[in-house]
């Protein structure tokens, strides 16, 4: 570039050179191939116990009542219990006259000392008095009268509400504890699933009988913890590594082949905790990695790069 400046009768005259270089410099280079990659977070396979609880509402309920009812037409002279006693089996609940011996008065049967057309009524078996039909002196009843209700203690049971989908946590022969509102804790084990589902609620009600007679009333709502124990060896894996199609039908999870490449793998479940669920199928080794964070959405087979875990 080439600069002049003349001046002359008060002007001043700026003339400036430009000298353009002779040739431009090219430069030709390949483009360059960026391969994304998704950051994730991974982690081994552990080993251990798992164990799953699901606390259930039911109300008590006894499944057999023994009606005691009067053998032979007569007057009542004794009652010997009341409403809601406790009684065992074999012991005296009435008393009961006809109308022979009433008629009969102090008078027996010559050679007979036994005395004739008094009767007592005994307990068929133990249990609580739930109905009290009757119970005043000098009623007169006939013959088959329905006198009380004895409700069994060996047939105490716990009417359960269970969501369907848990069914298998409430199987016939699995135990249970039966939490009452007093804090008393009672063992229990499931029997017999009954066979209507509420429509509403979408819970199928199972019988769970308590193992040792307790005294107790009938529609008492108490609570029920049901837990299943998995072996002591089971994989586990957070559950944020586990993922699932729209309808929970199949699931997978993402597990490195090498530092940059991880692969679908189909898995099978078992129990579930809230933050923990228990992979019984494939067997994974122990340096296998899986993905617990960033691998909602990869493909089949997915370029990731692996971060390093949050303290």
């Amino acid at each position: 570039m080439r600069t002049t400046i003349i001046t002359g009768s008060g002007w001043i005259i700026l003339v400036l050179g430009l000298s353009a270089c002779g040739s431009s410099e090219k430069t030709d280079s390949a483009p360059v191939q960026i391969i994304a990659r998704t950051p994730v977070m991974v982690q081994t396979v552990g080993r251990g116990g798992i164990s799953n609880s699901l606390t259930l509402f039911g109300s008590t309920l006894y499944l057999r009542r023994n009606a005691v009812t009067a053998p032979v037409a007569a007057f009542i002279t004794k009652v010997y219990v009341s409403l809601g006693a406790r009684v065992k089996t074999g012991q005296p609940l009435y008393e009961l006259e006809t109308k022979e011996r009433r008629a009969l008065g102090t008078l027996t049967i010559a050679g007979d000392s036994a005395i004739i057309g008094r009767v007592t009524v005994r307990a068929s078996s133990g249990g609580l008095i739930t109905t009290f039909d009757k119970q005043q002196t000098g009623d007169y009843v006939l013959e088959g009268t329905q006198l009380c209700t004895i409700a069994e203690d060996n047939a105490l049971a716990v009417q359960v509400n269970v969501p369907y989908e848990y069914q298998a946590l409430a199987r016939p022969g699995r135990s249970c504890r039966v939490r009452l509102p007093d804090g008393r804790t009672l063992t229990a084990m499931f029997t017999t699933p009954l066979t209507t589902v509420n429509a509403l609620a979408q819970t199928q009600s199972v019988l769970a009988r308590i193992t040792q007679p307790v005294p107790l009333p009938e529609n008492l709502t108490v609570q029920v913890d049901v837990t299943s124990q998995a072996n002591a060896h089971a994989q586990l894996l957070p559950k944020t590594a586990i993922l699932t199609d729209e309808m929970l039908r199949e699931f997978w999870v993402m597990r490195l082949v090498n530092d940059s490449t991880a692969v679908k793998v189909p898995v099978q479940l078992g129990e579930r905790t809230p933050s923990t669920v228990e992979v019984r199928s494939p067997i994974f080794g122990t340096g296998d990695r899986i993905i617990i964070e960033g691998n909602y959405g990869l493909p089949d087979t997915a370029r990731v790069q692996v971060n390093p875990r949050k303290p």
